[in-house]
């Protein structure tokens, strides 16, 4: 295969219409031999030849009428329901395709495979409504799609809902019951925070015909960029929580590259604890309020996310980790007050690897937005040590799509973060106008048990800069658990990590709440 180049490859793939179907490693197609299966191997060892070859980036042109829609004519394109594949199976999965068009412009090939066999689904304008548009003669059998989305019974066994959906360089998202779509997963980062980000996107994809009625769907794809190929595969398992179990082997195509893995990206625009930006009725708006890692040291940490007036980025060093994630925890309406986008039914992705990651550091990026049509919020794992070209790097994790999830920092929560000006917690003690007030609602663990008697808990609080005033902890019977407040004083231009926890009787009782923070006159 070393001797196939990736334009040979790609050119015969488009001049044909057809999908280049390889021997798995092992086995062999001459002879009487069976016909071998498609499986993930034969991924491997596409991505592999990809990386093998210079990369080509020949974006194609749209046939016209399609070259400027604009997002609501793009919408207005919507796929047949009774063109979807795999209907036959009662009660299982619906496959539909997106068309190309708007903002997605690259062409991905989307292959099906029955009984091992892949086979290509050929474009036909029959298959969509067009609604206003007038499709030409143009548009081919080797058009493509922009992606593909699956349909499922998630939430009623009457309707499919979509359940996962892949659109758009290497991004995806998925759903279990009672969500709706807000943060999405995307497969790789290439230097993501710095001049010198790229986006590698999927080429291609194979979709397993699924089992009669299963809620089980199994998809593998070809991933492409300038700086590394990959191949991928993904076992999707629909319910009240759905997870994504993901296995994936890079081919770096150059050395020294910051790639980041399973990364999620969501959006913050305003909440209670950074009213930066204000907008209206709505107190806040945001897909995610905040990352949480449970780190090889067994700690779990919680950071809330910001909209902030400069991009941040935060490393958090570790170890084999445990798990991180992108979670929505305010779950009431009254927060949001938005009928239409339903906030609090965002979905909460965690990523737990499998097996061991070594070292490295969860990246947490946030950039500055002043509205919600951006995602500017990037978390995922970056390896210590790069992966080398010529080096095959293989990695497994699995991505669970919840609400609330209890099991994940199964001791008390930080619900809610306030800052303010710092005042007086009693009329005898001094003031001091430079310090910043932290107030951090915590619930569940065992709260609930000092609810009646909070002296007993202590708010341990530290700041890698400046210096704690005070802390103390009140009760806060609305959430059933406490509220812990310190004051902070920081010299101007210095930014502080801060770090807050409860205990009683040298127990730890919550996970640790942390921030990075710089007074208000250093912004």
């Amino acid at each position: 295969m070393s001797d196939i180049t990736r334009r040979q490859m790609i050119g015969a793939l488009a001049a044909t219409g057809a999908t280049l179907v390889l021997p798995a490693y092992g086995q062999s197609a001459a002879g009487t031999s069976p016909a071998p299966r498609f499986g993930f191997d034969d991924v491997i060892l596409r991505a592999r030849a990809l990386a093998a070859a210079p990369f080509e980036d020949a974006t194609p042109r749209l046939p016209e009428g399609f070259d400027s829609l604009d997002f609501d004519s793009w919408r207005d394109i919507r796929f047949k329901r009774d063109h979807a594949l795999f209907s036959n199976l009662s009660g299982g999965f619906r496959l539909e395709t997106f068309h190309l068009g708007f903002l997605y412009r690259r062409s991905v090939t989307v292959n099906t495979i029955r009984d091992g066999i892949a086979a290509p689904i050929p474009y036909s304008t029959g298959m969509f409504d067009y609604g206003r548009l007038k499709p030409g003669a143009s548009l081919g059998v080797n058009t493509g799609f922009a992606g593909f989305r699956l349909h499922y019974p998630v939430n009623d066994p009457h309707v499919h809902d979509e359940a996962i959906s892949f659109l758009g360089a290497s991004y995806f998202r998925f759903l279990g019951r009672d969500q709706q779509y807000g943060l999405s997963a995307r497969a790789l980062c290439v230097e993501s925070g710095t001049d010198r980000e790229s986006f590698p996107f999927f080429r291609e994809f194979w979709i397993e015909a699924p089992t009669q009625g299963g809620n089980r769907a199994t998809i593998y794809a070809l991933l492409d960029g300038e700086a590394a190929t990959g191949a991928y595969r993904f076992d999707l398992t629909v319910g009240q929580e759905s997870t994504l179990d993901v296995q994936a082997t890079l081919f770096p195509r150059r050395a020294g590259v910051k790639f980041g893995l399973a990364p999620l990206t969501s959006m913050y625009l305003t909440g209670e604890n950074d009213r930066r930006v204000r907008d209206g009725f709505r107190d806040e708006i945001h897909d995610s309020d905040g990352l949480l890692i449970h780190n090889g040291s067994e700690e779990w940490l919680w950071r809330p996310l910001g909209n902030p007036a400069r991009e941040r980025m935060s490393l958090f060093l570790d170890r084999n980790p445990r798990g991180f994630g992108l979670l929505q925890r305010d779950r009431t309406f009254e927060s949001y007050q938005d009928l239409d986008l339903a906030y609090q039914n965002r979905p909460s992705y965690f990523v737990e690897p499998v097996g061991e990651w070594g070292a490295g550091s969860v990246e947490l990026i946030e950039l500055p937005t002043p509205d919600e049509t951006n995602d500017n919020i990037v978390a995922s794992w970056t390896p210590a040590a790069p992966p080398e070209p010529g080096k095959p790097f293989a990695y497994a994790y699995r991505i669970t799509a919840g609400l609330d999830m209890p099991r994940l920092a199964p001791n008390g929560r930080a619900l809610h973060t306030f800052e303010a000006q710092a005042r007086a917690l009693g009329s005898s003690e001094p003031y001091d106008p430079g310090a910043r007030r932290f107030l951090v609602d915590f619930a569940g663990g065992d709260l609930a048990y000092y609810v009646n008697d909070p002296s007993q808990v202590e708010a341990v609080a530290t700041c890698s800069k400046g210096r704690v005033l005070r802390a103390s902890v009140i009760a806060n019977p609305h959430i059933e658990g406490l509220r812990a407040q310190f004051d902070v004083r920081v010299k101007p231009g210095d930014t502080a990590d801060l770090r807050l926890f409860l205990r009683a009787n040298g127990r730890t009782l919550t996970e640790t709440w942390t921030l990075p923070w710089s007074p208000p006159s250093a912004t």
